[in-house]
């Protein structure tokens, strides 16, 4: 197992699971990931019109599935009764081989419940608060704290999931990034070292910033910050991140990047 969420520290984050063989965010996609080794599987979360965790990137069902409407407007019974599968093409339109084959949406317990060995990287995509203490809830039944990153871009939910269960590690939204990295562009942040890690979910470059830079990598590092990058899919690109000293990639081809991190002698 792991001694905590970032000891042994992760390399290889599989986006949405091993979304370039299975349907995005399914049971299917969660234990291929976690049958080919990752090191975390990331993936997002809603709350369902009965107050149920379902795991689910987009608001609504229509992008993946045969039905339609916003999730936080069904019950996890009607949620159950849509294709998960029924969109995705491995050969842009041509065939769709989990169509009718009985993939459904998944819950969070169930997909914790799945892949019992692995790390998960959770965003919280409701505004709902009662997303975060049925996240807790949950994390506490399956005592799942140490193996669960919590994130989201609505800042309300992080202060608040801080604030009832600070043992749950979060990342930082992107409202909170801007400020150090600004400050750290300027010259201005301190290189003092933190007592709680900052964990850095960012992309390489966002608005005309280039936020990875061997500069942003060494002060954040010497803070104890982790850094995190998305959505990498290129090998000369995971591979470059890599070797610029970044701490994990999340990308959708996460084959591809647990051997450029063997290749490079950083992860076993």
């Amino acid at each position: 197992m792991f001694r905590s969420f970032f000891d042994p520290m992760p390399r290889v984050v599989a986006h949405r699971g091993d979304s370039a063989h299975f349907p995005e965010n399914t049971l299917p996609a969660f234990e291929s990931a976690y049958t080919m080794g990752v090191d975390v599987i990331e993936t997002d979360v809603h709350l369902s019109k009965d107050g149920v965790i379902v795991v689910w990137h987009d608001p609504t069902l229509e992008r993946n599935t045969d039905g339609s409407g916003r999730i936080e407007d069904h019950t996890l019974e009607e949620l159950k009764s849509y294709d998960a599968g029924y969109t995705f093409t491995p050969d842009g339109g041509k065939s769709f081989p989990f169509r009718g084959t009985g993939v459904q949406l998944c819950t969070l317990e169930e997909a914790l419940v799945a892949c019992p060995a692995q790390r998960f990287n959770v965003d919280l995509k409701s505004r709902d608060p009662r997303i975060v203490d049925e996240f807790i809830a949950l994390l506490n039944r399956l005592q799942a704290k140490k193996r669960v990153v919590g994130a989201s871009f609505h800042r309300s939910n992080l202060a608040l999931l801080r604030k009832k269960e600070p043992r749950i590690q979060t990342s930082i939204t992107t409202i909170e990034v801007l400020p150090l990295l600004f400050a750290q562009k300027l010259g201005i942040l301190s290189k003092k070292k933190q007592p709680q890690p900052t964990v850095f979910q960012v992309p390489v470059a966002q608005w005309g910033i280039h936020v990875i830079t061997d500069r942003f990598i060494e002060t954040m590092h010497s803070r104890g910050a982790i850094i995190q990058v998305w959505t990498i899919n290129e090998e000369s690109e995971i591979r470059r991140l890599f070797e610029m000293g970044v701490d994990s990639v999340m990308t959708d081809k996460p084959e591809l990047a647990i051997k450029v991190a063997r290749e490079l002698g950083i992860r076993k």
